[in-house]
């Protein structure tokens, strides 16, 4: 469409009455071409293109909706705007299920005919160039907060305010914003990482500490199961709060939904992040609890997260909660085990609190590092979001809520931690015996550049688990990835621009944590 001439097809039986209204269009830039008939407009539809179609309802022979039906079948994509003199419900309903963009209802003033007009045709080039000054207005606003004495709930405040800004930015490229806004972030994670260093030890001795991993269940779950309610607990592994958003207007659909937030315990990474959730309890404890997956020998990750249901129980005995009946909890690590998951989740019906964890993200960050394809389809946090969303509609997991949303039930779905995109190097200097994660490491004796990672030497302080008395760890901060200095140009291609978590960032630390009760 041409910015300075709109070209709009006006059907209308009686459009010789019609022509101040064209000539007020005409004075606003448009050009309008008069028809009369629906057979009139179908075949200059088929002739010509136009930016818009404003179609009278009411008309002899081939009437609106049957013009409607024809332009569609010929232009599916060209906008119609319904003029019509009838307010039954019945005609607004067929005119909007075949698609009608907008309608009118007579009789239409001249500037009401403009406004509807500008609405369709201009709402896009509007609304960005809206959003580029309430940008501008929020960026002095944060950055403001920036240079200020910033408390955990202003980092909430930012990050969720910067998360939400990012998918208006990405909705909007042609306002050419992305740079500025990508600048922000860097700038606010460079604070945030020196705000963590800096408080986490007092958080994790309880002062001043916002809600953290541990605090979920009790924060979330208590409240509920302590009333009888039933509570489905679902933790999406992986999940950041802009890609929460992408699916969160979906799932408002079928529930009201209360978001919240919590912060991640350090390290950002499933056997930390996650069994301190279902704990209740700091990784120091976890690990005293489980002595033999958090041995000094043993390197398997993934085996400290095998007994999340037992640590579960353990809390909710702690809490003093007496459930009708048992717990459940299930892990499910693919589409046959989601879909099975959906299919019987009637079983379910009586379970006081069913705890479901989805590992798609996850997977799909750490499979997008190996696999060229995955790679190329999340190519950056844009399309990684995307992907993200496809995946939630057509999901188990979408399946199973709008299934549960008929329940009187009470469903809680948060995140372990999150993901940064790695872009930058930082060396490691330690033991090749270390643990293998990029954002996070422990072994006897490790160290890093204090500006682009976190040294602890005293892991107590940190309430982080000892395998010895010489360890130490180190978690990088705002986009590092750790590569040790062998080979390290090599390690530096391999893993740059890959997904990571378990280090220091708004991203991987900062949570949301939502309540969905069925409407």
């Amino acid at each position: 469409m041409k910015e300075d001439l709109k070209e709009i097809l006006w059907v209308d039986d009686e459009i010789e009455l019609l022509k101040p209204h064209i000539l007020f269009l005409e004075g606003k830039g448009c050009k309008i071409t008069p028809v009369a008939t629906g057979e009139d407009a179908l075949d200059s539809v088929s002739k010509r293109p136009f930016d818009l179609v404003l179609l009278d309802e009411q008309m002899p022979g081939k009437d609106g909706l049957a013009t409607l039906e024809d332009i569609k079948d010929v232009k599916p994509n060209l906008p119609v705007v319904m003029v019509t003199k009838s307010e039954e419900e019945n005609i607004m309903n067929q005119a909007i299920g075949k698609k009608i963009d907008d309608y009118l209802t007579k009789p239409v003033n001249p500037s009401q005919v403009w406004l509807v007009v500008k609405k369709v045709l201009d709402s896009k080039k509007i609304r960005g160039s809206q959003m580029a000054q309430d940008y501008i207005a929020e960026f002095n606003r944060l950055r403001g907060m920036l240079f200020g004495q910033m408390h955990w709930k202003d980092w909430v405040e930012a990050h969720r305010k910067l998360s939400e800004w990012e998918l208006e930015v990405a909705a909007h490229p042609e306002v050419g914003l992305e740079a500025t806004h990508f600048g922000q972030k860097k700038e606010f994670n460079v604070e945030f990482g020196k705000y963590v260093e800096k408080i986490y030890p007092r958080w994790a001795a309880g002062e001043d500490a916002p809600p953290l991993s541990v605090h979920v269940v009790k924060n979330h779950l208590f409240p509920h199961l302590s009333r009888g309610r039933q509570v489905f607990f679902i933790v999406v592994d992986c999940m950041r709060l802009d890609q929460w958003l992408m699916i969160e207007p979906v799932i408002s659909e079928y529930f009201n939904v209360q978001r919240d937030y919590y912060f991640s315990v350090l390290p950002t990474a499933t056997p930390f992040s996650r069994n301190a959730i279902f704990a209740g309890v700091f990784p120091d404890d976890v690990a005293r609890a489980d002595a033999d997956a958090w041995s000094p020998g043993s390197k398997d990750d993934s085996s400290r997260n095998r007994h999340e249901r037992q640590l579960l129980d353990a809390q909710i005995v702690r809490l003093g909660l007496k459930l009708k009946g048992e717990a459940k909890y299930v892990k499910v690590l693919d589409q046959a085990e989601g879909d099975n998951l959906a299919r019987k989740i009637s079983n379910y019906s009586t379970v006081p609190l069913l705890s479901v964890v989805y590992n798609f993200i996850d997977m799909l960050a750490h499979g997008r590092s190996e696999d060229e394809i995955l790679s190329e389809l999340a190519h950056d946090e844009a399309a990684f979001r995307s992907i993200m969303q496809s995946w939630f509609l057509h999901s188990s997991l979408f399946e199973l809520l709008k299934q549960i949303s008929k329940w009187n039930c009470v469903a809680v779905i948060t995140t372990d931690h999150g993901s940064v995109l790695g872009t930058r190097a930082a060396i490691a200097y330690g033991k090749r015996d270390t643990s293998t994660s990029l954002r996070y490491k422990y072994g006897d004796n490790l160290n890093c550049d204090p500006k682009q990672s976190v040294l602890i030497k005293d892991p107590r302080r940190w309430r982080l688990p000892m395998f010895g008395l010489a360890t130490t760890y180190i978690i990088a901060k705002e986009d590092y990835y750790f590569v040790y200095p062998t080979n390290f140009n090599e390690y530096q291609r391999a893993y740059k621009n890959s997904f990571q978590h378990g280090g220091i960032s708004m991203e991987e630390m900062i949570l949301p944590v939502a309540t969905l009760t069925p409407k």
